[in-house]
């Protein structure tokens, strides 16, 4: 029986010991737990479009398309060619996809597939490294408040799936990078993704376990020591993780046909570990090959290319995941999406290509996507010599993206999400951003819900204050309850000690601490108000 299965039905059978009186409780808080929907078994699965991704000759803009064929007369792909998405779009959405994209449009039809236009962050970086990093760590150009040695993914796992940090499956599985991401970085614990690229999944722990050695007995106590306790414990973590996914990819199957790509073979992977049950909550693929400066195109006038050979192999390998999951009966709990780390200038280079630029599309897929299109066309009269013929107008921060699936997917609260990332750019929360047209509504979580199910919640532990941005490094907010003014507050450090008692008032929906001077660490905020407390966990630093 499947761990989420067994789950419920403990639920529901432990009402059967409980007196008259906690029985009517229990039934109370059981009607909400099963009024909201099962995410125990949910899945997120990344494609990074390594190298920039030429967005314009993506999703070509029909509404100025003479506009885009002057900025690009040799490279554009011609009207003849592209493949009209919806022509029921409004004009300032109507979009022409690349031929390559042509197995999108089965699952746009499907309402299985949602473009998101114009994705950036503020201050775009066009340095492939930086923007990278940028996109893994949650930051933005104007700052890395929210942690540079640490990824995003990273830090929501830890917090959001804390109790599932010392199973014996990894969270997070990256296929297609010879190295583990820096999305995946904790703050805390150690080692938990697992990067199986280069590997055959049916043998992965055997091949590992295979290259360990004998594990040494006695560990001298000095940093040396530290540093090899260290690398066993590491070995260790992933000897276990190595024969949860040899196990899960022995007992999992694949049912559609895949071409014979790259991609394709790395989504097989995941969709057949999914289907073995593996516990991994989030899944990274990669395809690179995207910094097309030269041969985006083989010829003037032609669509045949680099660029169109890896749009035919994104789109084919997407197409075959998601009729795999389908068929299995397992759609339901997969959303995928596409992300690359800017995009590409307006106007061609001359060499066939195109150089850096900033904005460039996501698409977001599966069965629980609400199909579509988010946003307008990029306004091409933006690119211009004066600006190096850029498009610059962001529409979708790619953090509001992941927040929304992050909170109405996957259900995690306000508090996990400004912990994941927070938008010092312009000191807001990301769940006051989301893209509410994201998902379809019979797979959104409640707000009720946010945080876990409320079989699991006592009243007192649904927070009523955000405290935010968290991690802070200087001024931490504190804001919640409209019509309450004044609140007293206590910190306490990690061990326990109170540091702070005190009180304020809550001006303009916040009250905001100038707290500079403590020491980086984790801390705990006890706010009182009316009588009833509530705790947070802050992060300094």
């Amino acid at each position: 029986m499947k761990r989420r299965n067994f789950l419920k039905l403990s639920a529901s059978a432990s009402v059967l010991s409980l007196t008259p009186f906690e029985l009517q409780a229990a039934l109370k808080t059981l009607t909400s737990y099963l009024s909201c929907a099962d995410v125990s078994n949910r899945k997120l699965v990344l494609i990074n479009l390594a190298g920039a991704n030429d967005g314009l000759n993506s999703i070509i803009p029909i509404n100025q398309y003479d506009t885009y064929s002057n900025l690009r007369p040799t490279i554009k792909v011609s009207s003849a060619k592209y493949i009209t998405l919806d022509n029921t779009l409004p004009e300032n959405q109507q979009i022409g996809l690349n031929p390559g994209l042509a197995s999108f449009k089965s699952l746009y039809d499907k309402g299985w597939l949602r473009i998101l236009q114009s994705v950036g962050y503020p201050s775009q970086n066009k340095s492939h490294f930086k923007s990278t990093d940028l996109y893994l760590t949650g930051n933005d150009g104007n700052s890395r408040l929210n942690g540079e040695d640490t990824g995003w993914i990273g830090r929501f796992m830890e917090s959001y799936y804390a109790g599932l940090v010392d199973e014996t499956f990894p969270l997070a599985v990256e296929i297609g990078s010879n190295k583990t991401s820096l999305g995946f970085h904790t703050e805390e614990a150690v080692g938990l993704s697992l990067n199986i690229t280069g590997q055959d999944p049916s043998g992965f722990y055997s091949v590992l376990n295979g290259l360990g050695g004998a594990v040494p007995t006695n560990i001298p106590n000095s940093d040396y020591g530290k540093q090899l306790a260290f690398i066993n414990g590491t070995g260790m973590v992933s000897n276990t993780y190595a024969e949860s996914v040899s196990s899960a990819f022995n007992s999992g199957q694949n049912n559609a046909t895949y071409p014979d790509t790259d991609l394709a073979n790395q989504l097989k992977t995941v969709a057949r570990l999914i289907s073995g049950d593996l516990g991994s909550k989030i899944y990274m693929v990669r395809i690179s090959g995207f910094d097309t400066h030269n041969s985006q195109v083989q010829g003037a006038g032609e669509v045949l290319g680099k660029h169109y050979e890896l749009l035919t192999e994104l789109s084919g390998a997407i197409e075959a995941f998601m009729s795999d999951i389908n068929n299995q009966n397992i759609a339901d709990d997969v959303v995928g999406i596409t992300f690359s780390e800017f995009g590409r200038k307006a106007r061609e280079n001359g060499s066939f290509g195109t150089d850096h630029g900033e904005i460039a599309p996501m698409f977001v897929f599966g069965k629980p996507i609400a199909g579509g299109v988010s946003g307008t066309n990029p306004d091409l009269t933006e690119a211009s010599n004066t600006n190096n013929w850029q498009i610059q107008t962001v529409q979708h921060d790619y953090r509001q993206t992941f927040a929304t699936l992050l909170q109405n997917f996957l259900g995690a609260d306000n508090a996990i999400i400004d912990a994941t990332f927070f938008n010092h750019t312009i000191n807001n929360s990301f769940t006051n951003l989301k893209l509410d047209e994201l998902l379809k509504s019979e797979f959104k979580v409640s707000s009720a819900c946010f945080g876990g199910t409320l079989a699991t919640q006592t009243p007192n532990e649904i927070k009523n204050w955000l405290i935010y941005p968290n991690p802070f490094s200087k001024v931490i907010n504190i804001s919640g309850i409209e019509n309450i003014n004044i609140i007293t507050y206590n910190i306490y450090n990690s061990a326990g000690k109170l540091i702070l008692n005190s009180s304020g008032q809550i001006l303009n929906g916040k009250l905001s601490l100038d707290l500079a001077y403590l020491t980086s660490g984790v801390y705990f905020f006890e706010i009182i108000a009316e009588g009833k407390k509530e705790r947070h966990k802050v992060l300094k630093v």
